[in-house]
């Protein structure tokens, strides 16, 4: 699957249903990849809400919030903070905003999936999993604009089907896989 690209940055946005649906793929990365995930999660507004903490304590590899300005790196799970949106600057550091939220949400997966397409290109692999609005729709259609690769989650195993059939709906969506796949993928990926 794509396996001559060298991919750079790997982008994943999920609402309901989405802490199973991160904890199955994120249990077997390892502490050393070399590639950076950033991911959307919609959640509460609350400072403290733990995911960082439950995922990591299925991960093997690093997982944290995204902090103001902070420069990318390779190997490291980046989840959104609450209540801020997340994009990629050119220089490959994030920076948070917090504009209206889009589509009822903030963080929005579109916004951070729109400029991870500017940024990465065809170098960008971006996820579509369970979810209950059509949040991720817009910024897959980025992504593919851009020649990155799209992936969706199996709506028949979605827990909530709502976000990746959204996404499949704008016929850019060039997989669609179950989480074991995507995950035996994540594992797979030719990158630098």
């Amino acid at each position: 699957m794509d396996e001559k690209i060298k991919y750079k940055a790997i982008v994943i946005g999920t609402s309901a249903g989405g802490l199973l649906a991160l904890s199955t793929l994120l249990e077997k990365i390892p502490s050393d990849y070399a590639i950076p995930i950033i991911i959307v999660q919609h959640r509460s507004k609350e400072p403290r809400d733990l995911l960082e903490e439950i995922l990591q304590s299925k991960c093997n590899v690093k997982v944290k919030q995204v902090d103001e300005k902070e420069k990318i790196e390779n190997g490291v799970v980046y989840i959104a903070p609450p209540d801020y949106h997340l994009l990629i600057e050119n220089d490959f550091t994030f920076s948070l905003s917090v504009d209206e939220p889009v589509r009822f949400s903030r963080p929005s997966i579109d916004v951070l999936f729109e400029s991870a397409a500017t940024v990465y290109k065809d170098k960008l692999i971006g996820i579509i999993l369970t979810g209950t609005n059509n949040d991720g729709a817009l910024g897959i259609q980025s992504i593919a604009r851009h020649n990155g690769l799209t992936i969706v989650q199996q709506p028949k195993e979605a827990k909530f089907p709502a976000m990746p059939l959204a996404a499949m709906r704008t016929k850019k969506i060039k997989h669609i896989l179950t989480l074991a796949e995507i995950q035996t993928f994540l594992l797979e990926v030719n990158i630098d």
